[in-house]
């Protein structure tokens, strides 16, 4: 007997209809009142669940999820983030089909926060076969970009506006600088600690009944086990990559200066029921572990007015306690007063541990050669050093430490490099820059100078933008296209073609030094802009070029950060500055 659609158990309709895009559900459930009636909460419930990734805090989707179903209407939660998923889709296809107000475009885009990444990493995921699918992926990866950064730059705006926040999302907006499409943002990095934390119960299960002092010598013991402390592997000490707690959590040697380490301990040693907080030591970074009120870390109480003592723990080194007397030794051979040592071991404040953290990025960045050989995973092939640096700057700026004359004359180094960022390759971030950098300038001549260049930025992306075709005689003899890859004929380096020239445009001394006279056509050909499979930039004569229809998947995904460059400014900013930043 063979049953029809309307003869079947609810149960079963009910798993059919989950199959069903959700988009089609409302005109199904119109066919018959059985589809109508059936568990609507559920099913939408159901699609808010697999639809959507990222929320907004103000959906406070968590709650929701973990609440009773019917006491939320569903489908009206789902209605809303489709009509938010429409409406930046739609500027996005706007900022491809206009080069005319990207800025003001991407800016609506970026105040939808969270709810607008699922959207824009949807359109960075277009299929190869798209009509625009490299100008697609391009600009939707710009806007996720501003996005990051926009909501990395209001946490530590908050932090010092004195708003309440977490040490591990203080500590993630610099992963928020370079993250691109990796996980690792905020939500992200709160997730895995949570895992972390369940993992550690689940493997420690006696750890309750413990004391303070026991269960934090257990944790230690734990993170150094599972290689979550330290650098490990073929990891320099200084890879840009061990200052960044994402990257440290999610990276299988799980690399990490002793800052990152720390806080990794500490958000962890919360979860857990401890009161653990990183410690400033000089040159270097431990936490310090409270008891609980009314008891000592040995967990027996203590008298009325009696003050515990604290314990100190140095997990990138050990799972051993770290004695106060050591360290106060410490401390003295290092020419500190005595009296001075208690703020040294107090713990620090989360501003503080967050300048740390950039001024260990600049380290970073002028103590680790850009590329230490092939197969190396060296600091600047990890990540986006200028992302990096960006972000240490805008930390340091932000996060002032309290001397007025220190912060403007350090605002003042570091603005040249904010400016040719958002010239260059951020000119989204113009909104960012008139709301949280232009009210910091007090000298008239550096808060002049940056109004006229946002005043030029915005009056440009204002302006019609006329295509250049090569419609001339000279522009049709260009052989090769941007984007395709190819073998150097001398060097034997493969790169991607970022540019063109009609002729050599370089000066003679490059010219002579470079031998182009021996070339068949010498400066007369078409010279092209290249980004090389080591990061570098360089100019290039078409008689030197053979292209290549493979490319390695090294050289496509250094083509895919959209040829992002170690450039002349950062140099320049890392080696003026890189001798105030000791190790940490």
């Amino acid at each position: 007997m063979t049953l029809t659609l309307d003869q079947l158990p609810n149960e079963i309709i009910f798993q059919i209809l989950l199959c069903i895009p959700p988009t089609s559900v409302p005109a199904l459930q119109q066919v018959s009142k059985q589809f109508n009636d059936l568990s609507q909460p559920l099913l939408w419930r159901y699609h808010c669940s697999k639809s959507f990734h990222y929320w907004s805090p103000e959906h406070a989707i968590d709650e929701k999820f973990n609440g009773p179903v019917a006491k939320v209407d569903w489908k009206n939660v789902f209605a809303q983030r489709r009509q938010i998923d429409r409406s930046i889709s739609r500027e996005t296809d706007s900022i491809l089909g206009s080069q005319v107000g990207r800025i003001e475009k991407t800016s609506r885009i970026v105040e939808y926060g969270y709810d607008a990444k699922d959207t824009l990493l949807r359109h960075m995921s277009v299929a190869d076969d798209a009509d625009d699918v490299l100008a697609r992926r391009f600009y939707s990866g710009v806007v996720l970009g501003s996005l990051h950064r926009t909501m990395a730059i209001r946490e530590w705006v908050k932090l010092n506006d004195g708003q309440a926040t977490s040490l591990e999302r203080a500590l993630a907006a610099f992963d928020m600088f370079v993250l691109e499409r990796r996980k690792g943002d905020f939500n992200e990095v709160s997730s895995l600690l949570d895992q972390l934390a369940e993992r550690f119960r689940l493997q420690c299960p006696n750890f309750a009944d413990q004391s303070p002092r026991g269960r934090t010598v257990a944790l230690a013991a734990y993170l150094r086990k599972e290689n979550l402390t330290g650098v490990q592997g073929d990891s320099h000490y200084h890879d840009l990559q061990n200052n960044f707690i994402g990257v440290a959590l999610q990276d299988p040697d799980h690399p990490s200066l002793p800052l990152i380490s720390v806080a990794i301990f500490c958000c962890i040693a919360h979860r857990i029921g401890l009161h653990a907080y990183p410690c400033g030591f000089p040159f270097h970074v431990l936490a310090t572990v409270k008891p609980p009120s009314g008891l000592d870390l040995d967990g027996d109480s203590v008298p009325s007015g009696v003050v515990p003592s604290l314990m100190y723990m140095d997990p990138f080194r050990s799972s051993e306690e770290t004695e106060l007397p050591d360290l106060r030794a410490q401390l003295q051979s290092l020419g500190i007063p005595v009296q001075n040592h208690q703020e040294f071991l107090d713990a620090s404040p989360i501003d503080e541990i967050v300048r740390r953290s950039a001024k260990n990025i600049i380290t970073s960045m002028s103590t680790v050669p850009r590329n230490r050989g092939p197969g190396s995973r060296s600091s600047t092939s990890f990540l986006d050093p200028d992302g990096a640096l960006y972000a240490a700057f805008w930390a340091l700026i932000l996060l002032q430490n309290g001397d007025h004359h220190a912060n403007s004359i350090q605002r003042a180094r570091f603005l040249d490099f904010i400016v040719e960022r958002l010239e260059t390759q951020s000119p989204m971030d113009v909104g960012l820059i008139e709301a949280y950098l232009l009210p910091l300038l007090e000298n008239p001549s550096q808060h002049g100078g940056l109004l006229d260049t946002i005043r030029v930025i915005r009056r440009g992306d204002l302006m019609p933008k006329h295509p250049k075709g090569r419609t001339t005689p000279e522009t049709r003899e260009i052989k090769y296209k941007i984007g395709q890859v190819f073998h150097h004929k001398r060097y034997h380096y493969n790169a991607v073609i970022t540019g063109w020239d009609i002729k050599c445009e370089a000066d003679s001394d490059w010219m002579a030094h470079m031998r182009i006279h021996e070339l068949s056509r010498g400066q007369h050909q078409s010279f092209y802009h290249v980004l090389v499979d080591d990061s570098s930039v360089r100019y290039v004569a078409e008689d030197n070029i053979e292209i290549i229809h493979e490319a390695g998947p090294e050289l496509m995904a250094l083509a895919g950060q959209h040829f992002k460059r170690w450039d002349k400014v950062s140099r320049t900013f890392v080696s003026n500055i890189k001798d105030e930043y000791p190790d940490d």
